[in-house]
């Protein structure tokens, strides 16, 4: 959990950035950090790297990779859609995409985990189609 709120940490303080500056090519840096650390592993992952040595982990809350992916994924979908709509010259919609990973984020570091809601109501959609068969 510690390598996960440094995560959440690194998304809130660069999502903030691009908002301050507005840069959008700050989204595109983080969404190079994120997509690494979803294609190649959470080892990959900048903030990770860079908090690593500064946290104890030992008999921590850990948290399960599938939904640790799942979040992640999360988190790539609306950098994309963000990107996406800043090149497409939709402003607006690429910082409604921003705030929206920001939100996300923001709650997770404060405990309150919205991926992993969505990830519970998609596993029970799931359970209850396959019921229906």
């Amino acid at each position: 959990m510690p390598y996960i709120k440094a995560n959440q940490a690194g998304i809130v303080i660069l999502v903030l950035a691009a908002l301050a500056f507005r840069e959008p090519w700050i989204l595109a840096a983080l969404w190079v950090i994120q997509t690494a650390g979803l294609l190649l592993g959470g080892q990959w992952n900048l903030f990770v790297r860079i908090a690593k040595p500064y946290l104890a982990v030992s008999g921590r809350q850990t948290q399960a990779l599938e939904l640790q992916r799942f979040n992640n994924t999360l988190a790539v979908l609306f950098l994309t859609l963000s990107l996406i709509a800043f090149a497409l010259g939709w402003t607006i919609a690429g910082y409604v995409f921003a705030l929206m990973l920001l939100a996300a984020a923001g709650a997770a570091l404060m405990g309150v985990c919205i991926g992993c809601v969505v990830y519970f109501q998609y596993k029970q959609f799931i359970a209850r189609r396959r019921l229906r068969t």
